[in-house]
């Protein structure tokens, strides 16, 4: 993909994790992160842009703040799972995917991927892309 544009925002969650292997973080703690959302196209549109910046930040701002102040514990979407940074980068990245595919992000069409990165630290984050 020879284009990408990138947006970014910021999430505050609490979280617990179930198994040996997150030794403390099992108990129940915050996490805030940096986002990353950038989307991927192999041509530039008729006004020569990936993506419109102002509906793609928009898009992820909606997503960010229906989780922001959340125990992610009790979301019904993450249940039965560990809400890792991975976890989390895939979720958000499906819900952008939904955006790009019902028109929200204002390209119908030429969009070819979708990748998010979740900042724990200036030392750590993850990251999930997948086709749109």
């Amino acid at each position: 993909m020879p284009f990408t544009v990138t947006v970014r925002d910021h999430l505050m969650v609490a979280h617990s994790f179930t198994g040996e292997a997150f030794g403390p973080a099992q108990r129940l703690h915050g996490a805030t992160f940096v986002v990353d959302a950038t989307f991927g196209a192999d041509e530039l549109d008729a006004d020569g842009v990936v993506v419109d910046i102002g509906r793609a930040t928009a898009a992820l701002a909606e997503i960010t703040r229906s989780l922001t102040y959340r125990n992610l514990d009790e979301e019904p979407a993450f249940a039965g799972m560990n809400t890792t940074t991975e976890v989390l980068c895939r979720a958000i990245a499906d819900r952008l995917a939904a955006a790009a595919a019902d028109g929200s992000l204002g390209r119908d069409t030429g969009l070819t991927s979708v990748a998010v990165t979740l900042h724990e630290s200036h030392i750590a984050w993850a990251s999930y892309s997948r086709p749109l």
